[in-house]
C-alpha cells in the first residue's frame, strides 16, 4: 500500500507506516527545519513545501492512504479557538486533495478539542465523498507513554476510492433522528494541553490528568462512571514512572542546537505508536478484503468453468444423437 502524508511535521505517520510496511510516495511539509529532518531520515521520498499548490499531477501512480495531522491551532484550547475561522484551518485543503487521489483510506489527527467544534464538517465532508467515517480519541498513555496527550483519529473508508460510493451516498435516506441526536452531542473530553508561551507547541507545557485503563474510546461512548474514574486515579497513584506533569523542559537553550525548533515539532508531532496500531488495522482489513474479492474470483471462474463444460458435454450429446 502507499501513503501521501500531508502535514508531515518530523515525519510520524510515515514512521509509523515503515513499522507496518507501507510506503510513503511524498510528504508535503511548509516548516523548514521539519523538511530536513524529513530529508535526513526519508532521504528517497519527495517533499512538496505547500499544500495550498499540490495536486494530482504532481505524484504519480495509485494513493491508497492520505493521512494528515492538519493543523491543530484553530481547535486548540491553548488558542484563540477561531476555529473553522481561522486562516490556519487547512481541512478544506486536505479535503481537496482527497478529492482529487480519491484514496481508499483517510486517516486525519487533531486535539481532542476539535471532537466539539469542527468534526461534524469533516464528517459531513468525508461522507458526501463516499467514505464511511469513525472517529477515536486515542491518548499516548494507551501506547505505554506516561502521559495522557488525548487526540482525535478519524478514519475514513470508501470500497470505491472515493468516487462511485459518493453517488451512491448522496441517495441513501438520512440517519433516524435519534442518531442525529446522538452525533450532535459528542462527549466532551478533559485533558487538553496548554502550553505556556507558544500556541503551536501543543504539549511542551505540564498536564494534569488521570491515567485512564480503557484507552481507545469511540466518539460516542457514554462517559465513565465514577468507580472507573477512582480505579484510574488508583492505578495512576500505583506507577512511579508516570508523569504528574509533563516534563518542564523550560525556553533556554543550553548548548543544545535548534532547541526551540525541536520541541515545536516535538509538541506538533503524533504518537507513531497510536499511527502504527491504525494503520497494522487498515493494512489487515485491506488484506482481508483482497482475499475476500480472490475468493469471490474463484467463485465466479469455477461457475465459469462448469457452465463450460456442460455446455460443451451438450453440444457433444447433441451431434452424438444426429449421427
Amino acid at each position: 500500500m502507499k501513503l501521501l502524508d500531508l502535514f508531515s511535521g518530523i515525519g510520524g505517520f510515515s514512521l509509523a507506516a515503515e513499522w507496518a510496511g507501507i510506503e510513503t510516495v511524498a510528504f508535503c511539509e511548509i516548516d523548514k527545519y521539519a523538511q530536513k529532518i524529513l530529508k535526513k531520515n526519508f532521504p528517497d521520498i519527495p517533499i512538496f513545501p505547500d499544500i495550498n499548490k499540490l495536486n494530482r499531477g504532481d505524484i504519480d501512480g495509485t494513493v491508497d492512504i492520505i493521512s494528515g495531522g492538519f493543523p491543530c491551532q484553530p481547535f486548540s484550547v491553548a488558542g484563540k479557538k477561531k476555529g473553522t475561522k481561522d486562516n490556519r484551518d487547512l481541512w478544506p485543503q486536505m479535503l481537496r486533495i482527497i478529492k482529487e487521489f480519491k484514496p481508499s483510506w483517510v486517516i486525519g489527527e487533531n486535539v481532542a478539542n476539535f471532537v466539539s467544534m469542527a468534526f461534524q464538517r469533516t464528517k459531513t465532508n468525508l461522507e458526501s465523498e463516499g467514505y464511511e467515517v469513525q472517529p477515536f480519541i486515542i491518548p499516548a498513555c494507551a501506547v505505554n507513554a506516561p502521559h495522557r496527550r488525548d487526540r482525535v483519529w478519524i478514519v475514513g473508508y470508501s470500497k470505491h476510492n472515493g468516487s462511485l460510493a459518493a453517488k451512491e451516498q448522496r441517495g441513501i435516506d438520512k440517519t433516524s433522528n435519534n442518531d442525529k441526536e446522538r452525533e450532535s452531542d459528542p462527549i466532551k473530553f478533559k485533558g487538553t494541553s496548554r502550553p505556556r508561551n507558544n500556541e503551536t507547541m501543543a504539549d511542551t507545557e505540564r498536564i494534569r490528568q488521570p491515567r485512564q485503563r480503557k484507552f481507545i474510546r469511540p466518539l460516542y461512548k457514554k462517559k465513565n462512571t465514577n468507580e472507573e474514574t477512582n480505579r484510574s486515579n488508583n492505578s495512576r497513584k500505583r506507577d512511579p514512572n508516570w508523569w504528574e506533569f509533563e516534563p518542564d523542559v523550560g525556553r533556554v537553550a543550553h548548548g543544545v542546537s535548534n532547541r526551540v525548533d525541536r520541541l515545536k515539532g516535538l509538541g506538533n508531532a503524533i504518537v507513531p505508536q497510536v499511527a502504527y496500531q491504525i494503520l497494522t488495522g487498515v493494512l489487515n482489513a485491506t488484506l482481508q478484503r483482497n482475499r475476500q474479492k480472490d475468493i469471490q474470483k474463484e467463485r465466479i471462474d469455477r461457475k465459469k468453468s462448469r457452465e463450460a463444460v456442460k455446455t460443451s458435454v451438450s453440444h457433444s450429446l447433441f451431434d452424438e444423437a444426429k449421427k
